[in-house]
Order: C-alpha cells, then structure tokens, then sequence
C-alpha cells in the first residue's frame, strides 16, 4: 500500500506543478503565459522578467514530470523545491505563515511532500 500512497502523492503534486509550469509557459489553464508572467514579476522586481518566468515555468514543469513519473525523483523534487523557496522569498513570506493572508503555508507543504518522498525514494511504481 505503501507504494499506491507514494503514486498517489506524485501523481497529484507532480501534474499539477507541470500544469502550473504550462501556465508560465504557453498561458495555458488560465494563465498568463511568459509575456504575462514575466511582466508580474518585473512588477515585484524581478528582473529580466521574460528569463526568471521562463525558468520558473520550466522549473515547475520538468520538476513536476520527473516527480509525477517517479524518474530522478530527487532532482524532480530539488525543482519543486527551489521554485517554492522563490515563491516564498519573493511573494508569500512577508504575508506571514497563513495562506489566508498570502503567507507562505502552502509553499512550506509542498516543499515538506517533495522532500519527503525524495529522501524516502518514489515507490515501486514508475516509469523506468
């Protein structure tokens, strides 16, 4: 059961991070694309917007793909990782813990999960 738990784990927060990674890139689910992105982000300063939205999106999607398929997991998780660590130096810390105020609780979760699964290893059902 254990390695259904660990599937089940990946699989939502992995594709949903290459879904969020689509947003930044391509506009898709709703979002705003790279010219989009990149102009939010050089409105909280950070600059050149078009590159830090490019890898932020490509972060969350090669990230959320090697995590969702179980493939150098560690790495896959480093990305989840680093592109939440931005999140919350760059948007969501100085709104304090609670994301009901845009603090940084959410971010803290997924960084816990991907960390986890990467130090416990991505179960027995993957792609290779």
């Amino acid at each position: 059961m254990i390695n259904l738990g660990l599937l089940l784990i990946r699989l939502v927060i992995g594709v949903t991070f290459m879904g969020h990674g689509t947003q930044k890139l391509f506009g898709w689910f709703g979002g705003h694309g790279l010219k989009g992105t990149a102009g939010w982000l050089e409105s909280i300063g950070v600059k050149p917007g078009v590159l830090m939205a490019f890898l932020a999106g490509a972060g969350e999607f090669v990230g959320g793909l090697l995590f969702a398929a179980g493939v150098l997991t560690p790495v896959g998780a480093a990305l989840i990782i680093i592109t939440m660590l931005v999140a919350i130096f760059t948007v969501h810390g100085k709104n304090g813990y609670w994301a009901t105020e845009g603090g940084f609780e959410y971010n803290l979760m997924l960084i816990a999960v991907a960390l986890g699964v990467a130090l416990i290893g991505p179960g027995a059902y993957t792609l290779f």
